[in-house]
């Protein structure tokens, strides 16, 4: 049994909660801009910290008018936006809950949430949601439902006119950091979502460490970053109560098609994403240089940025690769950051494993992606790459008075200030997840000498094989998913002979790859294609060398079907729901092994 501990850098006062940054901010800080939201000309519209504060307690006067009592639950309903953050911290002043749900979340997930957390009110995002929750509420004492799109905060503010200072006064400083900040229901990949009770402690312990060891992202001169992830998911709430707590001027981007766009005028400083968006933009880039008959310069320039970055974390760089990349820098990695705003030089990713290839990439083109681990369970990281502390493929060491074991099965068990204590309603699932004060992950891993965390897969997906061969599919799904026609990808193979996949199709990448190879169509129409196939048995080929040869994917089918979060195959943070795929694919499975 292997552990490793990080000194603890913060302590935790049973007095005080989330909103004191706000107050903070506004007493001492009160011109410096905060924010910067979209204004009604589509310009850029600085928000600063005495506004917020001013507009956060407007919005919580309207709750307290409406009838939201102390400790009652508030779910948010939308998109991200500047909205979505402004109602969490008028929450929090009005001394109640903030229940977040995914915007793209179905009646039935709706239903649940409202039903099994007790919610009182609703603020949704607009019509289509707002008729989700009414239909969903029905027999529920859901009291009162707003939208956004129909002026949900001038609304409440109106609403609240006649509530005092006093009264919100009263009811935020009555809240400690023992008290429910959140009530977060995980994305339910192994069955009905759980709801997990972070405290405001385990945020002010979370950030308390993370914002002082990131102080490059947090404590920048005019530092900045756009949010484009979920604020349901607790990987984008950490960053924004980080930027708050630090006065990091904070962005909402709330459509992906307008992205591009929004990262050019916000030109933020670092930014947050799953893998999949950095295999999307490196994957994006390699399609358009090879459409446009550069593809071998883009290569020979990734091959470079490989190298630099791995020539850099040995400690010394030749000086024919320095002159190679620098030569690439202008031709190509310039480009790459530009799309980016120009200004980002640090990026966070988690929820997944990135990768070591795509890691040494990035960081070979300028930007250091910094890859942490967590779940809603422990508010977000609890290990994370620092910037003068960074070993490119593992998810770095555990942060300030964090413990990680790693038990005699391999899973990473966890101990710290920001470990939540209990789901929500669920007594039998807490028993389960927390055995004599340590947080079972269900992730496997492993922890070297200088206490670097490695992720090597889930304990609930070790595929064991009909000759006894335990196969983690993580690190082939990984591999897999790298290739640029790849869209996603699952591994089978438990109780039969060999280990088999099943493959589909990137939407994007296909019409450029098709036009180079003189195919028409799209994915129904290519699926069978034999070029097509030889090119996944290149992606599968080079996944088989992470493993050994009785752990090699053998057999594979390309699906000419998406996986995607709206029919039920991924989460909204992009992870695979493999119940719900092996059931509905249950078929092209079973085909892999007839005779």
């Amino acid at each position: 049994m292997r552990e490793f501990s990080t000194p603890a850098t913060f302590e935790l006062q049973a007095a005080g909660n989330l909103t004191d940054d706000v107050v903070r901010n506004a007493r001492d800080f009160a011109q410096t801009v905060v924010f910067s939201r979209p204004s009604a000309s589509g310009a850029w519209e600085d928000v600063t910290s005495e506004q917020f504060h001013a507009e956060a307690i407007a919005v919580a006067k309207g709750l307290v008018a409406a009838g939201i009592q102390q400790g009652e639950r508030v779910a948010i309903f939308s998109k991200t936006r500047y909205e979505w953050t402004l109602l969490d911290y008028a929450i929090w002043f009005a001394g109640a809950v903030t229940v977040p749900i995914y915007e793209t979340s179905s009646t039935e997930q709706v239903r649940w949430i409202l039903e099994d957390g007790g919610v009182r009110a609703v603020v949704a995002e607009g019509g289509d949601h707002v008729t989700r929750v009414n239909e969903a509420r029905d027999g529920l004492d859901v009291t009162n439902v707003w939208s956004f799109n129909d002026n949900a905060i001038s609304t409440l503010t109106a609403l609240g006119t006649d509530v005092s200072d006093d009264e919100i006064e009263k009811r935020r400083s009555s809240v400690t950091s023992a008290d429910p900040a959140t009530l977060i229901y995980t994305s339910g990949t192994t069955g009905r979502p759980k709801g997990v009770v972070l405290t405001h402690g385990n945020f002010m312990v979370e950030l308390g460490v993370v914002v002082e060891e990131l102080e490059t992202l947090f404590k920048l001169e005019d530092g900045s970053t756009l949010l484009f992830l979920p604020l349901a998911h607790v990987f984008a709430r950490i960053i924004q109560i980080g930027c708050i707590r630090s006065r990091t001027r904070l962005g909402h981007s709330p459509d992906i098609k307008h992205l591009l766009d929004d990262l050019g005028a916000f030109q933020p400083t670092f930014i947050l994403a799953v893998p999949r968006v950095f295999e999307k933009v490196y994957n994006t880039a390699s399609q358009k240089a090879a459409a446009d008959g550069k593809g071998k310069i883009f290569n020979l320039a990734t091959d470079v940025a490989i190298a630099y970055s791995r020539a850099e974390a040995a400690g010394r760089v030749p000086l024919v690769l320095r002159a190679k990349h620098a030569l690439f820098a202008k031709l190509v990695y310039g480009k790459l950051l530009n799309a980016l705003g120009g200004n980002c030089r640090y990026a966070v990713s988690g929820g997944a494993p990135l990768g070591e290839r795509l890691g040494h990439f990035y960081r070979g083109i300028g930007l250091t992606v910094l890859e942490g681990y967590g779940l809603t369970e422990t508010t977000g990281a609890v290990t994370v790459n620092l910037p003068d502390a960074i070993k490119v493929g593992s998810v770095g060491r555990p942060i300030g008075g964090t413990t990680v074991r790693v038990a005699d099965d391999g899973e990473l068990l966890f101990k710290g200030g920001q470990v939540f204590e209990r789901y929500w309603n669920n007594p039998t699932a807490t028993a389960e997840a927390i055995v004599d004060g340590w947080f079972h992950t269900g992730d496997l891993g492993e922890v070297d000498d200088e206490g670097f965390v490695r992720i090597t897969g889930r304990k609930k997906e070790i595929i064991v094989t009909a000759g006894g061969k335990n196969v983690a599919p993580a690190v082939l799904e990984d591999r897999l998913r790298a290739h640029v026609l790849v869209d996603q990808c699952i591994v089978v193979g438990d109780g039969e002979p060999f280990i088999g996949a099943l493959v589909t199709i990137d939407p994007e990448s296909l019409p450029t790859w098709a036009n180079t190879h003189g195919k028409q169509g799209g994915v129904e129409e290519l699926y069978h294609d034999a070029d097509l196939r030889a090119e996944i048995q290149k992606a599968v080929d080079d996944a088989n060398k992470a493993v050994s040869q009785a752990e090699a994917i053998k057999k594979f089918t390309i699906l000419p079907d998406a996986w995607t979060e709206e029919g039920g195959q991924l989460t909204p943070s992009l992870k695979l729901k493999r119940n719900v795929v092996m059931r509905e694919f249950k078929d092209e499975v079973d085909a892999l092994y007839r005779r």
